[in-house]
């Protein structure tokens, strides 16, 4: 479990390398990244933008079929959003886990919008083979590397330590239950 001080420790951490990417937008993956973007903001004066993007099933337990589900995304006519169009861009979200969301998110970020830079922060990057990379020319921050394990994280219910089994799965293997913990 990941307390909400050491997650804000761990992003205050990455400052520095935030600053000098000098980013004019935050792209908060929701629900991960809503927290640790708006740490960030606290120390770096930029504005956030919100996506919903969704690479579990939740009625299932299982990764969607289709890949990661786009549920919301912003508006760059107006406000905020409209500083991603040649703008510095960072990418937030809480895990690294498969880079499958962060690439999705990248991807759709230049197929809608224009951005001049991309870079990508996480505030954990578990040591694992991804199923999927980022471009070359997106910087990669990851606040703290992390073995590969279940991450739980403020937002989870304290009251389920061990995520539950999909129905119908035999494996003991927590790897495979639902993602309230990552």
């Amino acid at each position: 479990y990941f307390s909400y001080a050491q997650i804000a420790t761990a992003v205050s951490n990455c400052v520095p390398e935030v600053e000098a990417f000098a980013p004019d937008v935050f792209v908060a993956i929701g629900g991960g990244g809503f927290i640790p973007a708006r740490m960030l903001r606290t120390e770096v004066k930029v504005p956030i933008v919100a996506v919903g993007l969704e690479l579990y099933d939740d009625t299932t337990n299982t990764i969607n079929k289709e890949g990661v589900q786009i549920k919301q995304w912003f508006s760059s006519e107006y406000g905020p959003g409209a500083l991603v169009e040649n703008g510095r861009v960072l990418v937030v979200d809480e895990v690294d886990d498969t880079r499958t969301t962060l690439a999705a998110c990248v991807s759709e970020l230049r197929k809608r919008h224009s951005p001049a830079e991309v870079g990508c922060l996480v505030v954990h990057n578990k040591l694992k083979k991804k199923r999927a990379s980022l471009p070359s020319d997106v910087t990669y921050i990851a606040c703290e590397e992390v073995p590969d394990e279940w991450n739980c994280y403020p937002r989870d219910p304290p009251s389920n330590p061990t995520p539950p089994r999909p129905r119908g799965s035999s494996s003991n293997d927590p790897r495979r239950a639902h993602r309230r913990c990552r």
